[in-house]
C-alpha cells in the first residue's frame, strides 16, 4: 500500500519542529493508528532521513542533530518541469511506490514555498500521462547499475530470465538504454551470442559491473536500434510490400517498428519497399488497408488472401442496413 506524500511531509515537518515526538503524538498528527505511524517513520528512514527511535510504552522519535534539508530555489516553470518528471517516472515501469520517486517528491515539497507546493501537489493529483502498458517488476538497482555502466563504458555481468528456459549468465557491453512500448531495454554487445542484442530490464534478475571496458559504436542510437531489432525479429511470415509514395510520407503512416523502409531503385516507380516479419497477416492486411497510398504485395500470397478477405468483409458491412 502506498503512503500518501502529504502525510510523509507532515511527519517530517513535525519531527523537524520538535526535539522529540512520541509515537502517540505522531499517530494523532497524521490521523492514523500507531502501526501506520511506524510505517511512515520506516519510509522516512528508507528515504535517507536520519530518524532515531526510543523504546518504551509509546516510543518516541527524533531527528539526528543538525539534520536539515538544503534550500533550493525554483521558478514556477522549473517546479512544474520537476513535478511532471516525477509523475512520468511513475508510468515508466518504475513502481509508483518507489522510495526514490516518493522521496524526491517529498523533499521537493519540503523546501518549496507554499505557492509551489500547491503546484506540485496539483500536478501529482491531476495529471495523467498515456504511457501504454508500462511493465512492472523493474528493479531500480538494475536501472541504476546499467545507467552508470553505460555512461562509464564498463562491462556488466547479468543473470537474464528469457520468456522460456532457465536463466542464463551474460557478459554485456551496454551501449545504451531505451524505453519502448512499456518496457526498458539495454542494448549492446552480448559476449555469449557474439552479436548485438537487446535485453528487457524487468527480466534481469541481477547485474554487476566487471573490470573491463569497451568502446560503443560511433553515433549509436539506442532507440532506433531497438526498434529495428523488434521489427526484424523472426516471425511466422516474411512480408514484402511496395508502397508508392515518398519515404517521408510512408514513415508518417507506418510506425518504424512495423518494418524496414527502403527506397525503390530509381528505374522503378517512385516508392519504398517495406519488409516486415509478422505473425498475424490479418493485422498486416488492416495496416495496409489503412494506407492512403497505392501498394503492391510481393510476398506472401497468404497476405493477398487476407487482404481480399478483409475487402469482402468491408464490402458486406458497407451494404448492410442498420438493425
Amino acid at each position: 500500500m502506498s503512503l500518501p506524500t502529504s502525510r510523509l511531509l507532515a511527519a517530517l515537518e513535525l519531527l523537524q519542529a520538535r526535539q522529540r515526538v512520541s509515537g502517540a503524538e505522531l499517530a494523532a498528527k497524521l490521523q492514523v493508528d500507531a502501526r501506520t505511524a511506524r510505517r511512515y517513520v520506516s519510509r522516512l528512514i528508507a528515504m535517507g532521513v536520519p530518524v532515531s527511535s526510543e523504546r518504551g510504552r509509546d516510543g518516541a522519535y527524533h531527528l539526528a542533530s543538525g539534520f536539515k534539508l538544503p534550500p533550493m530555489m525554483f521558478t514556477d516553470e522549473e517546479a512544474l518541469a520537476l513535478a511532471i518528471g516525477l509523475v512520468a517516472a511513475r508510468g515508466l515501469g518504475l513502481d509508483a511506490r518507489s522510495v526514490a520517486v516518493e522521496g524526491a517528491m517529498l523533499k521537493l515539497e519540503r523546501v518549496m514555498p507554499d505557492k509551489l507546493k500547491s503546484t506540485l501537489r496539483a500536478v501529482s493529483s491531476s495529471i495523467e500521462l498515456d504511457q501504454r502498458a508500462a511493465a512492472g517488476g523493474l528493479q531500480m538497482a538494475v536501472l541504476a547499475t546499467l545507467t552508470l555502466a553505460t555512461e562509464k563504458q564498463q562491462r556488466v555481468q547479468l543473470s537474464y530470465q528469457a520468456p522460456t528456459g532457465p536463466a542464463t549468465q551474460r557478459l554485456l557491453d551496454p551501449w545504451g538504454l531505451a524505453y519502448y512500448a512499456g518496457h526498458w531495454y539495454a542494448i549492446g554487445h552480448c559476449h555469449m551470442r557474439r552479436a548485438q542484442r537487446s535485453f528487457r530490464l524487468d527480466r534481469i534478475l541481477s547485474v554487476e559491473t566487471v573490470p573491463a571496458s569497451f568502446a560503443p559504436p560511433a553515433d549509436f542510437d539506442a532507440l532506433a536500434t531497438l526498434r529495428d531489432n523488434i521489427a526484424t525479429l523472426p516471425r511466422a511470415h516474411l512480408v514484402e510490400v511496395e508502397v508508392y509514395a515518398s519515404l517521408d510520407d510512408v514513415r508518417r503512416h507506418i510506425p518504424i517498428e512495423t518494418g524496414s523502409l527502403v527506397p525503390l531503385p530509381p528505374q522503378k516507380t517512385a516508392g519504398v519497399l517495406m519488409t516486415s516479419q509478422v505473425d498475424d497477416l490479418g493485422w498486416m492486411a488492416r495496416t495496409l488497408a489503412s494506407l492512403p497510398f497505392a501498394f503492391a504485395i510481393r510476398q506472401p500470397q497468404a497476405l493477398r488472401d487476407a487482404l481480399g478477405a478483409l475487402a469482402q468483409q468491408l464490402t458486406k458491412r458497407a451494404k448492410s442496413a442498420p438493425g
